[in-house]
């Protein structure tokens, strides 16, 4: 089944043209790695999905085009988590997790219904946060702040879950928790997921398939390893990538 549809999708600000007629697809249970050196069109890619950024084209999401939904429905279906998150007010990690609720919510005065606290307490769980729920989210780690946002797209409970560099900035422990979570949540719910990384590594560790970009237009796309071979990633990367990462994998090894 098919979740997300791209066709012909181009993005351009003046006479500069950032995507250049990308077209692709998404289906259940795939978590799509979008890769490819800077300024490549990555996170065009993700805010033109979310509709932060003007496009030509059409974006279908389960066979309808995203013009069409209004902007509460597309709040329940994708969930978006970005590189970093900032907050500028003292909230508990569990009033940051409940306003991924919000869009479900029938007004700012309502109260959580059982559904609310349920999704709620279920994120928390997920996330390892059920200690924090009470502390203020400027106390935390940067790694645990990501891990509370993280927390507030799942009691969201989305149908598509766009990532744009969510573990950039966090050490090994916090990148490793926060894919094998992502990959949980997958697995459990069945649903899919496209996310924005630089790490190759990660891509081809938990991507099923993979997107290749290289200024602006797409080189290949389809299954992790049929993207991600010596010959493609050296056109895009002008680097023998492949030889690159054996190298560095042998310092590791121990005789």
């Amino acid at each position: 089944m098919t979740v997300l549809e791209i066709r012909n999708l181009s993005v351009k600000y003046g006479s500069l043209t950032i995507l250049d007629d990308v077209s692709f697809s998404v289906g259940g249970k795939q978590w799509v790695m979008i890769i490819g050196p800077n300024g490549a069109g990555k996170s065009t890619i993700v805010n033109a999905i979310s509709r932060g950024a003007p496009y030509t084209g059409e974006i279908y999401f389960n066979g309808t085009d995203i013009k069409a939904c209004k902007s509460t429905e597309l709040a329940r279906r994708f969930g978006i988590l970005m590189q970093s998150s900032s907050v500028g007010y003292s909230f508990t990690v569990e009033e940051i997790v409940r306003l991924g609720r919000y869009a479900y919510s029938k007004g700012i005065l309502s109260n959580s219904s059982k559904e609310d606290d349920y999704k709620v307490e279920r994120a928390l769980e997920m996330t390892g946060l059920v200690h924090l729920r009470g502390q203020s989210i400027l106390t935390l780690s940067g790694g645990e702040r990501q891990r509370a946002f993280l927390a507030q797209i799942l009691a969201q409970d989305p149908e598509l879950l766009i990532l744009d560099e969510p573990t950039n900035h966090l050490d090994l422990v916090y990148q490793k928790q926060t894919f094998e979570l992502i990959n949980e949540w997958i697995e459990n719910s069945g649903r899919s997921v496209v996310s924005v990384v630089h790490d190759l590594s990660l891509a081809k560790a938990y991507g099923t398939h993979a997107l290749l970009l290289n200024r602006g237009r797409l080189v290949a796309d389809g299954p992790t390893d049929e993207v991600l071979t010596r010959e493609n990633l050296k056109s895009v990367y002008d680097m023998d990538v492949y030889g690159w990462m054996s190298d560095m994998l042998s310092q590791w090894q121990v005789d």
